[in-house]
């Protein structure tokens, strides 16, 4: 018995030793190697004997390798390099038959990181057999699959096409917020408006679901959303919200990358702001070497005060000799963006970009290109160079967009002639340009016209016959134009006077064909549209504020600033206008807390314009907190926003103390338009230099005329008379310390900045005669502006008569005489006054 069971153990023991002979060695040795080294070792050592599982886990382990280390340190092109790594891609190529779904796409995706080329056979294959698996595929693998294509640029493929009706059938099963949002970004282009308002619920909800510390979620649903280029205010302050809680442990780049996605989308949240820029000023400190330090640059100086743009400054031109092509580029287009005069720190970035300008990508040299131009950095010989490069780029460029965006450049650049290549080139892409682009191409157009002595003396046809391409071109896109939110889109930031003398007429007459298709999420954009071509449209007002008050309460709270606009601005005066301001301002009162500060500024100033003031709107704005939030903002915008904010909130402080006196707002802009005033040049037009000197001769003389008189609350009034109660001239007590000089200059004496106002006879009254140039005219009528009726308004609070002289009677065929000019004058001041 005993001797049995020693048998028995002895038989148990040999089995428990011979259980690792059975287990796959070669693959235990992969999982437990610790760099690329090993892996290769073992790889050539076993080359014999690799199955498809041994192949997959060694590239999956270079790439888990290399991701793990910081950008500059990775070693992508040894490793592509290496002869076992042309061993594992033939054993891949061999094998793929062999390979289950996941172990597809994943190794596809491993090459592709490790920059095996796009058209390599093994590349190639792969696409091919995950193509013929694609329905079959699980939702993690479709979205890695899908970042595969569009890394090879084919986001507008027939097979993403076939992805993206797979996630059109499959939505509603998609639970992981990762692969969702992944495969977001990669079908982006091919997504129709019904598909894109699933998308964005889906990902909403799953947004409610997922961790809150997972940012990158958030992330990619932002840069979808800049994708499809739709500003979808309610998911954005949603992902906002997730970035707001992760923004102490966000590095540099990531925040880079926010502020960016949100200036895209013209979001610009304060609170996100003002975290950001205290997380990137704690970075500060450990951004020391070139990377990080770009990064931070790039993100943090646009924002940071003046102090700190110094040190960064400083800190750029010590790092400044070990920057890459990347970050010289980056540093050059932050510096442009802040107006650096740091002439030192510029020469030498432009040094470090001079030994780099052979590796450039064609955008890439037309934004270093704007960069130094908009510098102002003087350096014929290489600007020079930079054109010629240009020149050759455009000469070989195929994209549209490209050849665009470099003509643009290209435009800003000295040149006694142009090449009829690039004339050519440009030609021959015009047809499929949008009209942001060809709205582009006219301006260099113009541009090059202007420079080109062949076209002064009529010798040259060949800008005629690109003028005409672009004529022809845009009135076809906009006839065949079918969907107002893309034709919106393309209109977003057109302008020029090629748009507004060939195309606006077509473009209203386009609107109005589409008018139907006005719906809640076109309002807005159609809406700051008119109001940036100043164009007075009835017909589409009357239909935006139908749609506006019937949808309200699907118009986001912040949208109904851009709603109201034109209505305001271009004086849209009808009783839907007086129902839509009401609409508006009971949707974004319960919401003011939320607003960015000088959004909510700019919002008060256009209901003013209209006279309108929300009690509750007004006394939000001038609380003091308030205005310490509004402070704090100030310092994160761009100098042009922070100045137009500023004066709008001067223009709201007079027009509640002016015509809401019993909310006892305090004036408190005395000193700020004080410098104002000091830092206006005091220039006017030969039309008002003439009207002066007529009304001297109509008044009885020059000394019953004030030029350019201040009234209380700062308002600069042309001219200033004064009548009796007989409506007779009467003099100043003293002579005006305003007079126009002969370059029609203005002498403000001393003390010209203090308001002289002497006291009036019984029954005499005030005149102020202002000259309403074009500014103050909707472009396609003489319909009066909102603007120029507020401060006829103030003036007459004042206590002024209020002349105005539109410039379309002034410079009227019937005012074509002295006698006329002064008749009118006359007619003017005395009969349109008497009692």
């Amino acid at each position: 018995m005993m001797f049995r069971l020693q048998v028995a153990r002895a038989g148990f023991r040999r089995l428990l030793h011979k259980v690792p002979v059975n287990r796959d060695q070669v693959l235990d040795q992969l999982r437990i190697c610790s760099a690329e080294d090993h892996v290769f070792d073992l790889v050539g050592n076993n080359k014999a004997k690799l199955s498809v599982d041994h192949v997959s886990l060694a590239v999956k382990m270079l790439w888990h390798f290399q991701k793990e280390k910081p950008q500059l340190l990775r070693t992508v092109q040894l490793i592509k390099n290496h002869p076992q790594f042309l061993t594992l891609r033939v054993l891949a190529e061999n094998k793929i038959a062999l390979m289950d779904d996941v172990m597809l796409v994943d190794l596809l995706y491993s090459f592709l990181r490790l920059n095996v080329d796009h058209h390599d056979s093994l590349v190639q294959q792969l696409i091919s057999e995950a193509w013929l698996r694609l329905d079959k595929l699980p939702l993690t693998s479709l979205s890695k699959f899908a970042i595969c294509l569009a890394d090879q640029q084919l986001q507008h493929s027939t097979l993403m096409g076939h992805i993206t009706n797979i996630v059109d059938q499959k939505l509603s099963s998609i639970d992981d917020a990762r692969v969702l949002t992944t495969l977001l970004i990669s079908i982006s282009s091919l997504v129709s408006p019904r598909l894109r308002d699933a998308l964005i619920s889906r990902a909403d909800d799953l947004l409610d679901k997922m961790d809150p510390s997972n940012y990158n979620n958030a992330r990619r649903v932002v840069q979808f959303l800049r994708n499809i280029k739709y500003s979808h205010r309610p998911l954005l302050e949603k992902c906002n919200q997730i970035l707001l809680r992760n923004t102490p442990r966000l590095d540099a780049e990531n925040i880079g990358i926010f502020l960016g996605l949100y200036q895209s989308l013209q979001f610009n949240n304060w609170d996100f702001r003002l975290a950001a820029k205290q997380r990137l000023t704690e970075l500060i400190e450990s951004s020391t070497e070139p990377f990080s330090f770009t990064k931070l640059f790039a993100a943090l100086a646009p924002i940071a005060s003046a102090e700190i743009r110094d040190g960064l400054e400083s800190t750029a031109l010590l790092l400044a000799d070990e920057f890459g092509a990347q970050q010289a580029l980056a540093i050059a287009e932050t510096l442009e963006e802040i107006q650096s005069r740091n002439l030192r720190l510029i020469s030498k970035i432009v040094s470090v970009i001079q030994k780099y300008l052979d590796v450039y990508k064609p955008v890439e040299i037309g934004r270093i290109t704007q960069a130094l131009y908009l510098l102002h950095y003087h350096n014929p010989l290489l600007f020079t160079k930079l054109r010629n490069i240009i020149v050759k780029f455009i000469e070989r460029s195929v994209y549209p967009y490209e050849v665009t965006m470099l003509t643009r450049v290209l435009s800003m650049l000295p040149s006694p002639r142009l090449e009829e290549s690039v004339i050519s080139r440009v030609d021959a892409v015009v047809p499929q340009c949008n009209l942001n682009d060809l709205s582009s191409i006219s301006l260099a157009l113009a541009k090059w016209v202007r420079n080109d002595p062949s076209y002064r003396h009529g010798t040259s046809s060949r800008y005629v016959r690109l003028l005409q391409s672009l004529n022809r071109c845009g009135h076809e896109r906009l006839q065949t134009a079918d969907r107002l939110d893309l034709l919106l889109e393309e209109l977003r930031y057109i302008s020029g006077e090629w748009f507004e003398e060939i195309l606006l007429e077509e473009t209203i007459a386009t609107l109005r064909r589409m008018t139907e298709q006005i719906n809640w999420s076109t309002v807005p954009d159609l809406s700051f549209f008119l109001t940036r071509i100043n164009h007075h449209c009835a017909p589409l007002m009357e239909r935006i504020a139908d749609v506006a008050i019937r949808d309200i309460d699907k118009i986001h709270h912040s949208a109904t600033y851009a709603t109201l606009l034109p209505f305001s601005i271009l004086n849209f005066d009808s009783e839907k206008a007086d129902e839509l301001y009401d609409v508006c301002v009971r949707r974004f009162t319960p919401h003011m807390s939320s607003f960015d500060p000088h959004l909510l500024v700019l919002l008060a100033y256009t209901l003013a314009v209209a006279d309108c003031f929300p009690e509750e709107l007004i006394r939000e704005i001038f609380s003091i907190d308030f205005l310490g939030k509004l402070d704090a903002q100030l310092e994160t915008l761009t100098d042009a926003l922070n100045m137009r904010t500023r004066l709008r909130l001067m223009e709201l402080n007079r027009a509640v103390c002016l015509e809401c006196p019993e909310f006892q707002v305090p004036w408190f802009h005395e000193r700020y338009c004080e410098q104002l005033q000091k830092k206006w040049n005091g220039s006017i037009s030969p039309v008002q230099k003439q009207i002066h000197k007529m009304l001297g001769e109509v008044l009885g003389g020059i000394n019953f005329v004030r030029v350019a008189g201040v009234t209380p609350y700062f308002y600069t009034v042309d001219f200033e008379c004064l009548l009796d109660k007989q409506l007779q001239p009467l003099p100043y007590s003293e002579p005006s310390t305003l007079q126009i000089l002969k370059n029609g200059k203005i002498d403000w004496g001393t003390g010209s900045l203090e308001n002289i106002r002497s006291e009036l006879p019984p029954g005499a009254q005030r005149i102020a005669i202002n000259f309403l140039d074009f500014k103050s005219f909707c472009k396609n009528s003489h319909h009066i502006k909102g603007e120029a009726l507020m401060r006829k308004r103030h003036l007459e609070i004042l206590g002024y008569r209020v002349v105005q002289i539109p410039h379309f009677e002034w410079n009227s065929m019937e005012l074509s005489t002295l006698d006329a000019w002064k008749e009118y004058l006359k007619k003017k001041i005395f009969r349109d006054l008497a009692p």
